[in-house]
C-alpha cells in the first residue's frame, strides 16, 4: 500500500472511531441517530456528486482499469436505507 493511501485510511480509521463515538453517546436519542445518519448520507452525496463524479475516467481503457480494480479491490460504496417495511417491523415489536 502506498504511504499516501496508508495516511489516508489511519485518518479514515480515527474519523469512523469519532462518528461511531458520537452514535454510541446518541444511542439512546432517535434524532440524535438520526441527524447523524443523514450528515453521513450528506457527506457521501457531496462526496460522489462534486469529487468523485467529475474525476472518473474519460476513456474506454481508463473505465476498464477503475472497473478491474474496484472488482478486485471491493465493490462501490453504498449507503442503505432502512425500508419502511423493517420499519413497521419494529413499529409492531412495540404494541
Amino acid at each position: 500500500m502506498k504511504e499516501n493511501q496508508h495516511l489516508l485510511q489511519t485518518s479514515l480509521q480515527q474519523f469512523q472511531e469519532q462518528i461511531l463515538a458520537l452514535a454510541n453517546d446518541s444511542k439512546d436519542d432517535l434524532w440524535e441517530l438520526l441527524i447523524i445518519l443523514r450528515s453521513i448520507e450528506k457527506i457521501h452525496r457531496e462526496i460522489r456528486e462534486e469529487l468523485f463524479e467529475p474525476s472518473l475516467p474519460d476513456n474506454r481503457q481508463k473505465l476498464y482499469q477503475l472497473l478491474k480494480e474496484v472488482d478486485e479491490l471491493g465493490g462501490w460504496p453504498y449507503i442503505s436505507r432502512m425500508r419502511l417495511q423493517e420499519f413497521f417491523v419494529n413499529y409492531d415489536k412495540v404494541e
